[in-house]
């Protein structure tokens, strides 16, 4: 490895946010998946949750929709809900579903600046109501259209930056935010990765 890709790849660590998450309830298109780990990327999330209790495990993703994001990120995959909350809730301290209800709040109203998990639902179905049952809380995104839903991909990337902007003002990216244990683990996985 040169010491110029070395250079890139600590200063993308040091940019890493362990507390901020998305997790994905039974998405179907991977390319949809792969869309969503890009933006993970782009604001340094590192860990992203992908849940599957009603198709299987996920294989592979769309290699152009992700520019081969999932490589650098951590993806854990889990086909049983109360296991994948039960991970959740060992590393985050709040977990909020996109889902339109009474008692939804809307993503600016979220502090996105403390340890969260963000879970967005089925292309068609939404989240599902035993994940809502088990989340803390749903958020809304702002709309004023006629149509009252985003495409999952765009819905992320538009929760993520403001996750991003809440935790920039807030200082979060001025300084390394992983665990020493978990950065020496990313670097011992990233330096054995083949060049990009």
């Amino acid at each position: 490895m040169t010491p110029e890709r070395s250079e890139r790849l600590n200063s993308v660590l040091a940019k890493r946010q362990p507390q901020l998450t998305i997790v994905l309830e039974n998405v179907s298109d991977p390319h949809n998946i792969s869309a969503v780990m890009r933006t993970c990327d782009a604001v340094g999330v590192q860990d992203i949750y992908v849940l599957n209790t009603k198709i299987g495990l996920h294989e592979k993703w769309g290699a152009k929709s992700s520019s081969s994001a999932a490589k650098w990120l951590t993806v854990h995959q889990f086909n049983d809900a109360a296991a994948c909350f039960k991970a959740l809730r060992l590393k985050y301290n709040k977990i909020y579903t996109t889902h339109l209800s009474t008692d939804a709040v809307g993503l600016y109203d979220l502090n996105l600046t403390e340890s969260v998990a963000l879970v967005f639902g089925n292309e068609h179905s939404g989240v599902s109501d035993e994940i809502i049952s088990l989340a803390d809380g749903n958020f809304i995104i702002p709309q004023v259209g006629i149509i009252k839903s985003l495409n999952i991909s765009v819905a992320c990337a538009v929760s993520l930056y403001e996750a991003y902007r809440q935790k920039n003002n807030a200082g979060h990216y001025d300084s390394v935010q992983l665990p020493p244990q978990a950065l020496a683990s990313l670097k011992t996985t990233w330096g054995f990765l083949d060049e990009a």
